[in-house]
């Protein structure tokens, strides 16, 4: 009763009036918006990144890499629609939802305004509506729009002065410097998508070519937030608010492992990686459905996750490697040269990277050396 009362009153002081003075949020049916600030969501105001009124702030449990970037997620729906719960698939958002994702460095201390931090601790970014900006290098904003016609992609790439962030179509190139807790360097590329691309990734039917939210999905939401004023379950949350319905008893619904909680099985952490890394391509429908490699949590542990299986379209990608996944054997298994590359052709994913998931790299490496079998009996 306590959550119930509380989440209510959250829900009236979240979609009531705006926030700090900022217009409303704004869902723009057609057109292409020169600025962010002309939707209303997220914006720099007053030396911080605020979000408005209905925007709401949620997480992963396992998410994305992207160079080691860190990524606020928000989704904002018109009042009176709500998504429709759904127990394996993204949620069906109603038209009007725009999806957010910004992406940030924490500024490297004592360091130039393109040196950024090495760190996967999200802890504090972002509590409750503020993000400091004295504190973060702003890179990025991406915008998934669901239209009538479908989900429509937008990029804007923010200002040096972190004031604005205005929207590219043909993608953006960023050159920074990675610096770790024991100061070491490491010079990379960062790259802003263009508008093809967010399609390669996005893509939910190949042949149909639309689009769909990767992360908004039961297993991956299915976590706790501190929303400023506590933690709360993040779909207990957007229920209350009215933004999400038809959900089961949360016992209910499916949970994917934090990929770095020591507590949860080998197994769960490398297939919540996998899924959240790879299976938006390597899915039944997806770019890499012709491959028959397919990387989600409900893939058995045979040939269609890749176990002792031949390569279809790898090429010289493979390394000389025989199969894509070799049990016990993580040097000869194909999947291992290519997410420990960063060589055009050879690195998966294709795009969105510019450096190597080291700690992801290592959780494959531990998960195939604890798979057993022998690939010299399989035919």
């Amino acid at each position: 009763m306590k959550f119930a009362k509380h989440s209510a009153l959250l829900a009236l002081l979240l979609l009531a009036g705006c926030h700090r003075g900022m217009p409303p949020a704004e869902f723009h049916a057609d057109g292409k918006p020169p600025r962010l600030s002309d939707w209303h969501m997220v914006e720099a105001r007053d030396g911080k990144l605020e979000l408005n009124a209905g925007v709401v702030p949620y997480n992963l449990n396992t998410p994305l890499f992207t160079d080691y970037v860190h990524k606020l997620r928000t989704v904002w729906m018109p009042k009176g629609v709500a998504a429709k719960y759904d127990a394996k698939n993204t949620f069906d958002f109603p038209v009007g939802t725009v999806v957010t994702k910004t992406f940030y460095y924490p500024r490297a201390a004592d360091g130039k305004f393109s040196d950024v931090a090495r760190t996967l601790d999200y802890s504090g970014d972002f509590i409750g509506q503020d993000l400091n900006l004295a504190s973060v290098h702003l890179v990025e904003t991406r915008l998934l729009v669901r239209r009538k016609e479908g989900w429509t992609p937008f990029v804007y790439v923010w200002n040096p002065q972190q004031t604005e962030a205005t929207l590219v179509r043909t993608g953006d190139v960023q050159a920074l410097t990675l610096v770790d807790a024991q100061d070491q360097r490491e010079d990379f590329n960062y790259v802003v998508p263009d508008e093809g691309q967010c399609v390669n990734c996005h893509e939910a039917d190949m042949i149909g070519r639309s689009i769909l939210p990767i992360g908004p999905k039961a297993r991956n939401m299915n976590r706790e937030y501190d929303y400023g004023s506590g933690r709360e379950n993040q779909l207990e949350h957007l229920v209350a608010l009215g933004y999400l319905m038809d959900m089961p008893k949360l016992a209910d619904v499916p949970k994917a492992a934090d990929w770095r909680d020591p507590s949860a099985s080998l197994d769960a952490r490398a297939r919540a990686w996998l899924d959240v890394n790879c299976a938006m391509c390597h899915n039944p429908h997806g770019e890499a459905s012709v491959t028959g490699f397919s990387l989600g949590t409900d893939v058995p542990e045979d040939h269609h996750l890749g176990i002792c299986k031949s390569p279809e379209a790898a090429g010289p990608a493979t390394g000389g490697r025989l199969f894509d996944i070799v049990p016990g054997k993580p040097d000869e298994s194909i999947i291992m040269n290519r997410i420990g590359s960063t060589r055009p052709g050879t690195m998966m994913p294709e795009i969105g990277r510019s450096t190597v998931d080291r700690e992801g790299e290592a959780l494959i490496r531990a998960w195939i050396l604890s798979l057993k079998g022998n690939c010299d009996i399989v035919h």
